[in-house]
């Protein structure tokens, strides 16, 4: 009979991450004072701690788990007190009833959440301009990318020796490998590490490729250059120049913590690699990966803002760094975000206004848009030639079964994924119809396949066709080696079919073409357009409410925070990159998402750093959203893409949060709204069903039990109230950091089915001075839904400081 012990180890292991009641080290009363100068000193306090936690981490493992059955990955120490342990669930349940142990989670994974934006934000003129111009925009701030590593040979992080590195707050180290050499940390990337313990323990890692800073995907090198990447670089792709690529702080230094592979990524190495970051000192941490979920509900914190990864950015957060955190890819549906806590700063993914847009010229004059980087068809677009759909060129296979024969045509030729399955002759010098079908929807069919087939088979062109069984699809321009367009609306589908149907002649007996007769052509792509209306908030931009629980219950805090460029955004790759064919061998790729959005966010928070170097990660934050934009480049209300191609619907702050990003303004804000971790703390203890005991566990701080308080009274540049019932009054402080002493008015717009007012309703404050603003909100219709309304103070200096209301008016 087995024993207890032999059945554990039969058990699938997992990776478990565990928190620990103590302090860490950098917060540790012994430690935290003066640790620059310590750290040169003979006997380093900080370090001796840091040993003992780790060695307690040990003894604790050591002593509650049976012999053989874990492998602790990591220790944290620094910002946060526990480990990381691959183990089965049974000797994860041993852990969870020792005395000391606060909070225990089963690791997620990660995911990946996924140049014209400089001169979009205004960015030339405006803050660079005030910083000096872009040879001083972001200066000796250091911006830390926790992502799939980076590409150092890459222009947009080449050194430039005439701006040497000068940040004796940051210290950092580079791991030299495989395609990182000595070198590789040139001035520009100022550290670069790698942190693979919990990936090797569950993932088949490559040795040879995987071990070391270089980018063998191209997410990290994107993300990067977006936020500090050098300015003014050409990007050219299949030889064709698409403008010039910059950072948003082009003289920001790039500090690199590889923690996701090509193969995947895992929690534990993401907790690391911030912990890290967190402790050679970076200014601002760009997160565009992360959870792709909240924890499951299995697990014993049900609480969004208690899970592991949250308290860890908490307590990034007290360390005096910015993160800002990509909200999500799962939009348009509500409460889809991934970015749960109001110390984290989440950004929203939009449309730029700058399209590349293909034409498709019929036989008969029709024309029909979509998209696709590419060139004409011959003689410039002009010249018709012959349209085949790819399953009227399908080679016909004959099937022997009892001693009969049949013919039947492939029925994976419509998406010309495999040469095989098309008969030359046919296709020779045609533009051909691909098909989107089942291969596309399950994803074993690539663009890629299309693009090989049409170069071996000597396609003219070919045009990536919607299908009606699947409906529209959502599309972005890709960059194709020879002429070709993607139609992804199923209307302008219909109206090709229906011309090519009646210019092609059949044999009515067997449907068989007998003559292609349809001819079209292929229109110059890869100019692009600046003519739409923008920012427009993306279709695929995770929206809010915020929520509270697994089940989905809304919490009063605004998410997404901000919105910011995030569609369509040209910049940095790798070319030994596997993780999107169509850009292999390409310096450059054009990518959406979140994670693009998260990086102009972190931009932008470098030039204020730089400029405002005594503002705290919350005023930072209250700057950029006050400070923003809520109507778009034509002076409408800005509006967002929902899940039909082409369709909008006024956007409200559950899709772009208190606006869109403007940098400009926001060096000179006026007024900020400013939290401190006690903030957050008094924040917690407030959320419902959460004992606090427990906080106190996991924080390591204690519930004043005496000073009563809410959730939403949560010092942000927002106010959420998810059930308000009657009436509520919230308060707010503002502090001056303006210059001069300024008096500002009041005016309300309030959410349907409330009546709000504030108190005073006008006053003058003085620089470093802080007023009180009571918000009294009451229900005058309740609703079933969400409405907004904002508050705007305009002072008497021009400044113009908004904050969004979102409330949802319940029942007398």
């Amino acid at each position: 009979m087995a024993t207890t012990e032999t059945r554990n180890t039969l058990q699938n292991k997992h990776i478990y991450l565990v928190f620990l009641e103590g302090e860490p080290v950098a917060f540790h009363k012994a430690t935290s004072h003066d640790s620059q100068i310590k750290s040169h000193q003979i006997f380093n306090p900080e370090r001796a701690y840091g040993k003992s936690l780790i060695e307690s981490h040990d003894h604790l493992l050591k002593s509650t788990l049976d012999t053989g059955s874990y492998t602790k990955l990591y220790s944290f120490h620094h910002i946060i007190n526990g480990f990381a342990i691959h183990t089965t669930q049974s000797q994860a349940d041993k852990l969870r009833r020792v005395q000391g142990v606060s909070l225990i989670e089963k690791d997620r994974g990660v995911k990946l959440m996924t140049t014209y934006t400089p001169n979009f934000l205004g960015l030339p003129k405006g803050a660079w301009a005030q910083e000096g111009g872009e040879e001083h925009a972001g200066e000796g701030i250091v911006i830390g990318v926790i992502d799939t590593g980076i590409n150092p040979k890459h222009p947009s992080f080449a050194y430039d020796p005439s701006k040497p590195y000068d940040n004796p707050r940051f210290c950092g180290v580079c791991d030299v490998g495989p395609k990182f050499p000595q070198g590789s940390c040139n001035g520009k990337i100022v550290s670069a590490r790698f942190f693979s313990a919990g990936a090797a323990s569950v993932l088949p890692l490559n040795a040879s490729k995987d071990l070391t800073p270089f980018d063998q995907v191209g997410h990290g090198s994107h993300v990067a250059s977006i936020a500090a990447g050098n300015w003014g670089v050409p990007v050219v792709v299949n030889g064709v120049v698409y403008g010039f690529a910059s950072g948003m702080a082009p003289q920001a230094k790039i500090a690199v913590y590889k923690a996701i592979y090509p193969e995947g990524g895992t929690m534990a190495d993401v907790v690391y690699a911030i912990e890290q970051a967190t402790k050679d000192g970076v200014d601002v941490m760009v997160l565009s990966i992360g959870p792709d979920e909240a924890a499951a509900e299995e697990e014993e914190e049900t609480i969004t803002m208690m899970s592991v990864f949250e308290i860890l950015l908490l307590f990034v957060r007290r360390a005096g760094v910015f993160v800002v955190q990509a909200a999500g890819n799962k939009g348009p549906c509500t409460s889809t975000v991934v970015s749960f806590s109001p110390w984290a700063f989440a950004a929203a993914a939009a449309t730029t206004g700058r399209s590349y847009i293909s034409t498709l010229v019929l036989g008969n004059g029709s024309h029909l848009f979509g998209m696709g980087l590419s060139g004409p068809t011959q003689g410039k677009g002009k010249k018709k030639l012959k349209l085949v759909d790819a399953k009227d060129a399908s080679k016909v296979v004959m099937v022997t079964k009892n001693n009969e024969t049949t013919s039947y045509s492939n029925i994976n030729a419509e998406e010309c994924q495999d040469p095989e399955t098309l008969d030359p002759m046919v296709v020779k010098n045609s533009i051909v119809i691909c098909t989107f079908s089942q291969g596309f929807f399950n994803g074993t069919s690539t663009i890629t396949a299309i693009i090989n087939t049409s170069i071996l088979l000597s396609f003219a062109g070919f045009i990536f066709a919607a299908n009606p069984d699947y409906g529209d699809f959502i599309a972005q321009p890709l960059p194709f080696s020879l002429p070709a367009i993607i139609i992804p609306s199923i209307a302008d589908v219909e109206t090709l079919m229906e011309y090519y149907n009646n210019h092609t002649e059949r044999d009515k007996s067997t449907d068989k073409v007998i003559k292609f007769k349809a001819r079209a052509s292929i229109k110059e792509g890869r100019v692009a357009s600046f003519n739409e209306s923008s920012p427009t908030v993306s279709s695929f931009s995770s929206r809010g409410p915020d929520i509270l629980d697994n089940k989905l219950n809304p919490a009063d805090v605004l998410k997404p925070d901000i919105l910011a460029p995030g569609h369509q955004i040209w910049a940095a790759w790798s070319p030994s990159s596997g993780h999107d064919p169509i850009f292999s061998d390409e310096n450059f790729a054009m990518l959406s998402g979140t994670s693009m959005a998260a990086p102009h966010v972190a931009g932008v928070a470098a030039l204020l750093m730089k400029a405002h170097p005594t503002w705290s990660p919350s005023m930072v934050a209250s700057a950029i959203c006050t400070s923003s934009l809520q109507c778009n480049n034509k002076g409408l209300p800005i509006m967002a893409h929902g899940l039909e191609v082409q369709a909008l619907y006024p956007s409200t702050p559950f899709d772009h949060g208190a606006g869109f990003i403007n940098p400009t303004a926001a060096l000179d804000p006026g007024l900020v709204f400013s939290s401190a971790f006690e903030d957050y703390i008094n924040f917690l203890c407030s959320l419902p069903n959460l004992d606090p005991s427990k906080v106190r566990s996991v924080t390591g701080k204690a519930c004043n039990t005496s000073h009563q308080t809410s959730t939403s009274d949560l010092n942000l540049p927002s106010i959420t109230l998810s059930k308000l019932s009657k009436f509520k009054s919230v308060k707010r402080q503002v502090l001056n950091v303006a210059k001069y002493p300024e008096k500002y008015l009041c005016s309300i717009v309030a959410p349907h089915g409330t009546l709000v007012d504030v108190m005073p309703r006008w006053f003058t404050i003085f620089p470093q001075e802080i007023q009180v603003l009571e918000i009294q909100i009451n229900v005058t219709n309740p609703l079933k839904l969400f409405t907004f309304g904002e508050i705007v103070l305009v002072g008497s200096l021009n400044h113009v400081v908004r904050f969004p209301l979102s409330v949802f008016p319940m029942e007398v």
